[in-house]
Formats: C-alpha cells, structure tokens, sequence
C-alpha cells in the first residue's frame, strides 16, 4: 500500500474533472492539509507537494473524519471524485465521493521541488587544452541544455487506449459518466445517475391559486445504497409516468436539485429532485442490472416517540421477541381485506416496540419468522411510519424492506448483547410510556412532568427536533369567533371541498361524497400556577376537552341564540386535565414562536396526582 503521495495527483485530477467510475484510474495519493467542519461537511485541500486543491468531503464520509480515520496531514487514496468550478471565481473544488485513509498523519507537510520545465541549466566545467594536449578544468561555465521533447498523456488518454480493443458496446458504456447520488448537489452543472427506481407513487391532482396540475413522486436509489426522491409537475408528471416502472434500472440527466423539505421528505437524503419535461430518462437495458445496497439509519427503539405522527419514515433493528398469527383486516378506503402480522421487537435500551407487517411481509417474512421464532432471530426493517397506536408502534409500507440476521455491525452487536445480558433483562413496551389511558399509562402522564413556566421561558426547545412533555393544566381561554374545525372526509379524515353541483369532493380518496363530517382544528390557551401558553388541538383531543364533538358543537352554535354553544365553552374552561404535548419552534411573519401541540389528553386521577406530589415532596426533601 502506497505510503507517500502520488506524483502529479493534483494534476491527474485536473485532466480527467469527470471520471469514469466503472473504469481503471491510475492510483491517486493526496496530502490532506487544513481539514475544517462545514455543517455536516468537512472541507480541506489536498496536495501532491507540487499543488494544490480546495477540497470537500461528501456528507456520507464525515464519519471517517470523526473516528479519525482521516486526519489533518494524512494520507488518502481518492477513488471517486467529481471536480466542479467556484461559482464567481476562477478556481476549482474537488468533491471527493470515495476514498479511503492510507496513512496516519505526517511529520510535516509533503513538498517537492519543482524542476524547470523550460531548457535546462546544466553546469559543466570548461575545459582548456594545455600544452601536452591534455584538457584542465579551468572554471565552471554555464552550457544551455537543449529541451527533451517529452509525450504526456492524460489519465483519459491512458484508459481510452486500455480500452481500445474492447467491444462498441462496451465502449459507449465506459463513456457515459455516472456520477454516484451522493455526489451531487444544486450548484452542479450536467450530471447524469444510473439509478433503480424503488418506489412509485400515485398520480395525484392538486388545485391551488395558481390553477390545477398533477404530480407524483419517485424514490431512486443507486448502487451505493444511496437514495433520493424525485417528483414531477404536470407536463412532466404525464411524459415519465409510464416510463417508470418498478425495480428497473434508468440513466437519468437533465433534472434540477434543491434542498430537501424536511417535512415531507420519505427518504434520507439532503436533497431532493425535480424532473421536467427536458429531462433525459433512459432505460439500462441490455446492461447487467444491480441491486442496490440496503443503508440503514436506525433510530433506538427508546428514541421513537418524536417521530410519532410525523411523515418522516424510520429503519429499526431488534430482537423478535414474538410473532402473531396472521389476521385479515378490511381497509376502509376500498373495503379490501388484507393480511397482517404483529411482531414484538427489542433492543439494547430494554424496550420494545410492535410491528405490524402489512400484505406480503405478513405472509411471506412474517411465516419466516414465525418458524424461526425459538431462534429468537434479528431483523432490520428499513422505512417504517410511526404512529401513536398503544402509545408508539410501527408499520410497514409498501416500500418497507425487512432483512433477516443482516451481516453488519449493528446485528453483531445487538446478538452479544442479547446472549449476555438480554435474555435475562425484563423490558417494558415503549408505548407505555406516552398512553393516554388511565388503565395502561394514567401514570405516563407524570414521567417528563413540567410546569407551562419551564416550556414558554425556553423559545429554543424542540429547535432540533420535537420535545415531549408531560403537564397539567385547565384551559383558561378558547375564542368562541374562531374556526374550530374543517370539513373532512368520513373515509380518511382528510380535507373536502364542495364538488360542483352537489357533495364533497375527496382529494385523497379522489371521488365525490354525499356528505362529511367537522374534525376539531383549534387554538386555546392552557393555564396552570406558573402562567399559560397556547395549544394546539385536534379532533381526538379536542372532543376530550370540549365534551363533545364537532358537529354536535356546530349544531348548538346554528341553533337558536347559539346560548348553548357558549355553555359549551364554558363548561369546558377551567377543568384540570393531563397533557402529554410536544413543542417545536415555528415562523409566522417572520417571527419564531413555539408550536405546542396537544398529543395526549386524560382526566386527572386525583390519588395518583396525591401520590405523584408526595414523592415530589419526598425528593425535595432528601
């Protein structure tokens, strides 16, 4: 392995900005000098002790500069690159995508001297024939020594000869330049991905102010694993539509990328990308296929509770604890009965989690494991949504990929942990700890206990993401003038508009209904000894507060002189009741608030509130 630099690294670099990754390179060695953070980035310059280059190392490598793999004077072998220009500068920026550490740090940093490239200055001393005929070395003189003439080639001259002989078709393979998702990012010019298309969605109908389109979303994820989500407008949306087809492999080019909304993101990856109708999407066929390498970003089963009700996605691991048998439930949006299977899974943080395996995975995976059970097996399951079913559970998607005893770290890991001290352990279901219920989690609601005084005094909680608290307090004050609920869909709960002529029209279900039902959607302000603050809450909860439901509360307000809907309100003010809520910052005009939001909502058991208080005293005491 090579232990010094490359000669003419820097320059190699610069001959070949957009490497053939599927091809052979010649070895590049570099120097890493002045390795700084950027974000979740790191930048640096690498050298080849004649030159220099800024440099910055993809996202997905930041782990080798924390373990110190990579260092400030070391050396790394630079497998896959992309060289992009400065915007507004005359300089260059290498993205390095691949690499690897090949020597600690350095003594010093590697320099080399640079010859003249231009004619030669040779010393030689001048010679003086004497009398015998026999040259003496008078002085040294200074001879001009012609320039050699020396051929170079460039790293892409060398490969394109290497390959010369191969076949047409193998040849335009190695000249069309994939660049690896990970390397690309909004500021770069032409690219082009090889990619597998992993998930489709829908094609969907919107309306908004200005006009009606239709849109629909991909997931593509290529040969490192690496995986981004692509979506298409109108135009676009109806050319490529058909042209993606599940599990087949695209060269794509011609797309724009942008920052990824966090919100709405399903994959991770910190961009996502915009096709339009330009946009080059060709298939890889008559070309050996890939299947792309499953990445994992697991969450902590203990750690899941923030991501409860949230469209972001999550990867777990675990040890199966039990398996169900498989159940046929009836889906209210088409009636359709489909199989599922409950799994219990735990981890080293002695808790556990339910699972339930939808369609496929119920029969097919969830019977594997089920006959493995007794060999308490270790499963790894990729994108699965998190809900508030027994407090926190999880379900797979269509997309879901579930792998069973994986060889990787985290498995091995996680079977000595399990053969040491797991089995032994007693554990305790995550979701106990944020049910509502007085039967299974009434006491949840005092884990976590703070006063309103310790969330408003504190604008930067929930900055990174959201916190949970547990709290008890009466709403103070609720705008009878407000609009406390919306017009939803009796099958998904979602949004309805009036259809033409008569009805509701159902974006999510797309069809028409006869009639809908009010869903709360309010704003009320909570008071407890400390001060107030304002929640926010909806229907499930809302009903608990308010006593009754929307379209009962609707009622009495249309009714009469509406006296009955302000007894209502006030009824409902001034009645403790325990909250588990989370709070996140949030911008409106341009001004960070704090979101509090009601997840939770049960009525005070006043001996399990003495009990509380008295341990509290209890505490204070020692």
């Amino acid at each position: 392995m090579a232990k010094s630099v490359s000669p003419e690294a820097i320059s190699m670099i610069l001959s070949n900005p957009t490497p053939d990754s599927s091809a052979v390179h010649p070895e590049i060695v570099v120097q890493v000098l002045d390795i700084k953070s950027a974000g979740n980035r790191y930048t640096f310059t690498v050298s080849d002790g004649k030159m220099k280059l800024k440099a910055i190392l993809q996202s997905s490598l930041s782990s080798e500069v924390i373990n110190g793999n990579i260092q400030n004077l070391g050396l790394i072998r630079v497998i896959d690159y992309t060289l992009n220009d400065i915007p507004n500068k005359n300089e260059k920026y290498l993205i390095v995508t691949k690499c690897e550490a090949v020597s600690p740090p350095l003594e010093a940093e590697v320099k080399v001297e640079v010859k003249s490239e231009g004619a030669g200055i040779l010393l030689k001393p001048k010679q003086e024939m004497g009398l015998n005929g026999v040259s003496k070395v008078e002085e040294a003189g200074i001879v001009l020594k012609p320039k050699q003439e020396v051929v170079t080639k460039s790293a892409a001259q060398i490969i394109h000869e290497q390959n010369g002989n191969m076949a047409p078709s193998a040849r335009m393979a190695m000249t069309r330049r994939v660049h690896p998702l990970a390397s690309l990012n909004p500021y770069q010019g032409n690219w082009t991905i090889k990619v597998r298309l992993t998930s489709k969605g829908n094609m969907r109908t919107y309306k908004n102010a200005r006009g009606e389109g239709c849109v629909f979303n991909v997931e593509l994820t290529d040969e490192d694993g690496t995986q981004i989500q692509a979506t298409m407008f109108n135009e676009a949306a109806r050319k490529f539509f058909d042209v993606f087809q599940m599990g087949k492999v695209y060269y794509i080019s011609k797309g724009t990328l942008k920052v990824a909304n966090k919100q709405f993101k399903t994959v991770q990856n910190d961009y996502e990308m915009t096709l339009n109708e330009n946009s080059q999407v060709e298939e890889a066929s008559n070309e050996a296929a890939f299947i792309p390498e499953t990445k994992f970003n697991f969450v902590p089963i203990d750690e899941l509770g923030p991501y409860v009700g949230q469209k972001e996605l999550v990867d777990i691991i675990g040890v199966v604890q039990n398996v169900a048998p498989t159940m046929s439930i009836r889906r209210k949006i088409d009636n359709e009965t489909i199989p599922k299977r409950d799994i219990i899974i735990a981890d080293a943080t002695k808790k556990t989690v339910v699972v339930s395996l939808w369609n496929v995975l119920a029969t097919d995976i969830g019977q594997k494991l089920l006959d493995m059970a007794d060999e308490s097996p270790i499963v790894a399951i990729k994108s699965l949504r998190v809900s508030d079913f027994q407090g926190v559970s999880l379900s797979t998607l269509g997309k879901s990929i579930i792998e069973i005893n994986p060889d990787i770290p985290e498995s091995k890991k996680l079977r000595s942990w399990y053969c040491s001290e797991g089995k032994e352990t007693s554990m305790e279901s995550v979701g106990a700890g944020m049910s509502p219920s007085l039967t299974s989690g009434g006491r949840s609601m005092y884990s976590d206990r703070v006063t309103l005084d310790h969330i408003t005094s504190n604008p930067s909680l929930g900055s990174d993401k959201p916190v949970f608290y547990s709290t008890r307090a009466c709403m103070s004050l609720i705008k009878p003038d407000q609009t406390m609920s919306y017009r939803a869909c009796k099958t998904c709960n979602k949004k309805v508009t009036e259809a033409i002529g008569s009805g509701y029209w159902c974006e999510g279900c797309q069809k028409n209904e006869e009639d809908c039902s009010l869903r709360y959607i309010l704003a009320a302000k909570f008071s407890d000894a400390t001060g107030g603050a304002w929640f926010s809450v909806f229907n499930n909860e809302a009903e608990k507060i308010i006593g009754c439901s929307a379209d009962e509360l609707d009622k009495m307000k249309s009714q009469g002189d509406g006296s009955d809907f302000q007894l209502q309100l006030k009824k409902a003010t001034w009645v403790p009741h325990l909250f588990r809520v989370s709070v996140a910052p949030r911008e409106y005009n341009n001004e960070k608030r704090q979101r509090i939001t009601v997840r939770a909502v049960a009525p005070v058991d006043f001996a399990a509130e003495s009990k509380f208080l008295l341990e509290e005293i209890s505490s204070m005491k020692i």
